[in-house]
């Protein structure tokens, strides 16, 4: 049979006259269960968890040992049938749960996604954070420029449009 896999997941795909269909379609369907909403205990592991219970997942660490060795980088997921197992693709989204974020996968490795809890990063380095306390607009001094109070006053309009620093 040509196309006994699915294209982008490798999802068994039932065959014509195939006896005994319902593996098939169930083993597609623990895939998907997997895929769906894709949630990752951890990213760390190179082994399977004692603990784990049937529906948890975990993107498997490189050096991979026991029943996750050869499978560096793939998402795990312990069903009642052992351990199921999908190779990422590009774009794939993962959240991961003993991190509190979503890693993306980009053809090679899982990258943690630019958005996260605690800022909005670039190139690993956060470039803003959680929103700052109010500002007041400027007043008072002995000296009085209009022109870099006007200045000031559209910088501080800018940041709380943005939501960077509250109203004050």
């Amino acid at each position: 049979m040509a196309d006994e896999s699915s294209d982008r997941f490798a999802l068994p795909l039932l065959a014509a006259g195939q006896a005994q269909k319902e593996i098939t379609h169930n083993e597609a369907l623990a895939r998907i269960d997997m895929l769906l909403h894709a949630r990752a205990e951890s990213l760390s592991q190179t082994a399977p968890p004692g603990a784990a219970a049937p529906g948890q997942c975990w993107i498997v660490a490189s050096g991979a040992t026991g029943e996750w060795a050869g499978r560096d980088h793939c998402l795990a997921m312990l069903t009642a049938g052992g351990w199921r197992f999908v190779a990422p693709r590009a774009g794939l989204r993962v959240e991961v749960a003993d991190e509190g974020a979503v890693y993306r996968h980009d053809g090679s490795s899982w990258l943690p996604d630019a958005a996260r809890q605690d800022g909005y990063y670039v190139n690993g380095q956060r470039i803003v954070g959680p929103r700052g306390d109010a500002i007041g607009d400027p007043a008072g001094g002995s000296v009085v420029d209009v022109e870099v109070r006007a200045a000031m006053a559209q910088l501080l309009a800018a940041l709380r449009s943005h939501g960077l620093i509250a109203e004050a």
